[in-house]
């Protein structure tokens, strides 16, 4: 069976601290690179990071369960055990959360835990796990 995987690029700084970020801290494995280019496998999918001075301010225009979001961001919904790991791995590189560990939509279907990071670039990335993966697209 074949197996679909996600491709996201988008913009950083610099190569050096991209690497830093997401093989030091969040423990992607790196792909191929190039001067000014470099890809991550993160979490099954792929990145691919492209240095650029023209990177887009966060705006914070997202309201989920009354939290205000930074819009744009990308991610990853991960299994509870991966979740933690992620969330002590930035808590123990002194990565701020700019939405902080917490539950979402407790008690209700959907319920999930979520936090929200900058990158070194400061892209929002944001790592959640569903209580039940089932409700990941229940409405």
């Amino acid at each position: 069976m074949t197996k679909n995987r996600f491709h996201y690029a988008f913009k950083v700084k610099d190569i050096a601290s991209t690497i830093d970020f997401y093989q030091g801290i969040l423990g992607c494995s790196l792909g191929r690179q190039a001067e000014h280019w470099v890809d991550f496998e993160f979490y099954g999918h792929q990145l691919s990071a492209h240095v650029s001075e023209n990177r887009p301010a966060l705006d914070y225009c997202g309201k989920v369960d009354d939290v205000m979001v930074p819009i744009p961001h990308f991610g990853c919904i991960l299994e509870d055990e991966q979740f933690e790991t992620v969330r002590q791995s930035l808590e123990s590189h002194s990565i701020d959360f700019i939405v902080p560990p917490q539950t979402r939509y407790k008690g209700e279907k959907g319920q999930q835990k979520t936090l929200f990071v900058l990158d070194y670039s400061q892209n929002a990335l944001e790592f959640k796990c569903f209580e039940n993966q089932d409700e990941v697209f229940t409405s």
